[in-house]
């Protein structure tokens, strides 16, 4: 190297030492299977979530199962004939509440298959 060149500076990038984990390393796994208190603790977040999700799904089936009395008296109050609400009963369940009931199974299985990928990432290490 001549005196008129400066020494070229090289910039380094990665993952700083104290974030690296050693392959294999899941500390997360490692506290469940030991049953640890920081393992229960992730277990118990876990169950927690999918509960949360389950009794909201509940309590919207139940709150659709619970209006339909109501709307099946809908016809008598209105004035119409009390011997044949069938039709409006058929049509009110099967363009109305299996729909409605289908979707909330349909949230509650996304909510719950995404709680358990969330609780795989955390658990991996991801």
């Amino acid at each position: 190297m001549s005196a008129d060149q400066t020494p070229r500076r090289e910039v380094v990038t990665g993952v700083p030492r104290g974030a690296r984990r050693p392959p294999g390393h899941a500390p997360a796994r490692s506290e469940i299977s030991e049953q640890t208190t920081l393992g229960t603790t992730y277990v118990r977040s876990l169950m927690r979530s999918q509960l949360r999700a389950a009794l909201y799904a509940l309590g919207t089936l139940a709150l659709l199962v619970g209006t339909l009395p109501l709307l099946f008296a809908l016809p008598a109050a209105l004035g119409g004939s009390p011997g044949s609400p069938e039709p409006f009963v058929w049509i009110a369940l099967g363009l109305g509440v299996y729909p409605v009931m289908w979707l909330i199974a349909r949230w509650y299985v996304r909510r719950a298959e995404r709680n358990e990928r969330d609780f795989t990432r955390l658990v991996e290490g991801r």
